[in-house]
């Protein structure tokens, strides 16, 4: 058993990718190249790695690292320390990441909305070593600090708050600067851990446990999505990054949101500049539309209609210039077909793309508008196929069954220290270890996968299954809507209802009959809302999900406008 207290010692196997050492590669193969830019501020791939470095050596001063490694671990079990990351977008949320990779420490996603009793949940199940959070958060994070033993290192972030640094915690600037530069002797493990927690929109957060080489080769960077040409050694990485395209990148979802981590490794992989807007704590269209024009930026992410909406409102307002603008891709929340159209008619010339995936799947499937695809529908990836409903067997094109949306392959380990969701959610069938995370699907004639929506938040009504995703979409084009989510509701009649919650557009409105007829036009009556609640701002997570368990709090208790 590798059980050395010193990270320096640990003799991983060398067999497959690591993501440090992948960065390390990039960079090495375009110093000079700016990877990342914010406003002003422009760091270098050399400089990124080298401050990366500087907090791998800070960390493995303090004996942080792989303590047990992987083969002697059941798949719910964590043999490294943990590094939490609870900042907004900006150079220190990727070397936080890049830098724990190197010193084989496990860095994990920490939601910045989170309040004092979430972030000790979160702490008390993930026990990180080290907490790495923006001066915005301090307050909270002073709040719980004598409740979360496991923390040996507070290292607090400036931004333009006028929070000083908490007593425990260390700036992290002055902590760096005592660091080294020099690459470490320990040699990272395509074993290490990759550690996401979920959003816990529908239920708690829970980590899900990726082997490195696992998350890079299904979303990271180590296939090609669409040709799934597969990276194969450490001199194709050097050959594309020094090769790629080197496009600009404007990065709009926060890096706590997976999609964000994926396509930031994914672009770097391609020798691509990441460029922030300039305020990162808040979702600021004329900065956003600012920044495209300032940097010439090819292509961006986004979540859904929700972070989408804002930017096509400003381009009404004034002129701006996004001619560089070539490809918009989403991903994490449905982007309906009422707003792909009105982007294509702002952006006649960009593609939109849509892509499906998780944090227990990676990525499974995509879309691509220009070809016509039809909303909902979406071209499975290798491994991405529909299980039948009692977990027995893989569907067939054209089975009639709705089945669950499954993902065969490179795959998680499971959910850190929990043996039983672990068993639950990766089952093995035939031989073969899946991930089953609670999407419903259907298998068409075409092999493409038509994608229904997340089981925890199907409505049982009057015997009949309705997906929330699927009426969101009918309500969501109606011109007085700004936007919308769905819930169920208990009924004494149907046992469980569908309501909508509604934010309307400023100085518009629509009257329950109006938006009933309106949906009627896109889907069943019998899933057509029996209530409508107003409110004046529909809640959603940082990255732009819908909180389902908000919208199931308001289905019961808001004001309706019938």
């Amino acid at each position: 058993m590798g059980s050395s207290l010193s990270p320096v010692t640990t003799t991983p196997s060398a067999q497959g990718f690591n993501l440090g050492t992948v960065f390390t590669t990039i960079a090495e193969s375009n110093p000079t190249r700016d990877a990342l830019v914010q406003g002003d501020r422009r760091w270098t791939y050399a400089e990124l790695l080298d401050r990366s470095r500087k907090f791998a050596n800070l960390l493995a001063a303090a004996s942080l690292g792989a303590h047990v490694e992987r083969a002697d671990l059941a798949n719910h079990e964590s043999g490294q320390d943990h590094v939490a990351l609870a900042l907004y977008n900006s150079n220190a949320y990727l070397e936080g990441m890049i830098g724990s990779y190197l010193a084989r420490c496990a860095p994990f996603n920490v939601n910045y909305r989170y309040v004092g009793d979430e972030l000790r949940y979160l702490f008390n199940d993930a026990k990180p070593k080290v907490v790495l959070f923006h001066a915005t958060l301090a307050p909270t994070m002073a709040e719980v600090m004598a409740d979360c033993p496991s923390v040996a290192l507070w290292l607090q972030v400036a931004d333009d708050s006028s929070n000083a640094v908490i007593d425990g915690a260390t700036d992290y600037e002055t902590a760096l600067a005592g660091a080294s530069t020099s690459q470490l002797a320990v040699v990272p493990s395509p074993d290490d851990l990759y550690i996401l927690y979920t959003g816990g929109t529908t239920g708690m957060p829970k980590g899900v446990l990726w082997r490195q080489h696992d998350i890079y080769m299904n979303a990271m960077g180590g296939r090609k999505i669409g040709t799934w040409e597969e990276v194969t050694s450490y001199d194709d990485v050097r050959h594309n990054a020094t090769n790629g395209f080197g496009l600009k990148v404007l990065l709009l979802p926060p890096l706590m949101h997976g999609a964000a981590q994926w396509t930031s490794f994914i672009m770097m992989g391609d020798g691509a500049t990441l460029v922030l807007p300039t305020h990162t704590n808040h979702h600021d269209p004329i900065d956003i539309l600012r920044t495209i024009e300032r940097e010439r930026i090819n292509t961006f992410n986004t979540v859904g209609d929700a972070m989408v909406r804002p930017l096509l409102d400003e381009l009404g307002r004034a002129s701006y210039d996004t001619s560089s603008l070539l490809a918009i891709a989403n991903g994490g929340a449905p982007l309906t077909a009422a707003m792909k159209d009105r982007m294509k008619a702002t952006m006649p010339n960009v593609i939109i793309s849509d892509s499906v995936g998780s944090s227990e799947t990676g990525a499974q499937m995509f879309s691509n508008s220009s070809k016509g695809a039809t909303q909902g529908q979406f071209i499975p990836g290798p491994g991405a196929v529909v299980i039948s409903d009692d977990l027995t067997r893989l569907l067939e094109a054209g089975d009639p069954e709705i089945g669950w949306l499954a993902q065969s392959g490179w795959v998680p380990l499971g959910y850190l220290g929990d043996a039983a969701k672990t068993a639950r959610t990766f089952p093995v069938i035939d031989g073969d270890r899946f991930a089953v995370p609670g999407d419903r699907a259907r298998l068409l004639d075409s092999a493409e996968i038509e994608l229904l929506g997340r089981d925890s938040v199907t409505i049982n009504s009057g015997g009949e299954k309705i997906f929330a995703e699927e009426v969101e979409g009918a309500l969501a084009g109606h011109p007085a809507i700004a936007d919308v989510v769905v819930a169920g509701r208990d009924s004494e009649r149907w046992g469980s209802e569908v309501v909508a919650v509604v934010a309307f557009k400023p100085g518009l409105s629509a009257s329950f009959d109006e938006l009933v007829e309106f949906a009627a036009q896109h889907i069943a009556r019998y899933k057509l809302p029996k209530d409508v609640i107003l409110t004046e701002r529909v809640t959603r997570s940082p990255s732009g999900k819908a909180d389902y368990r908000w919208a199931k709090e308001q289905a019961t208790t808001g004001a309706s406008i019938r």
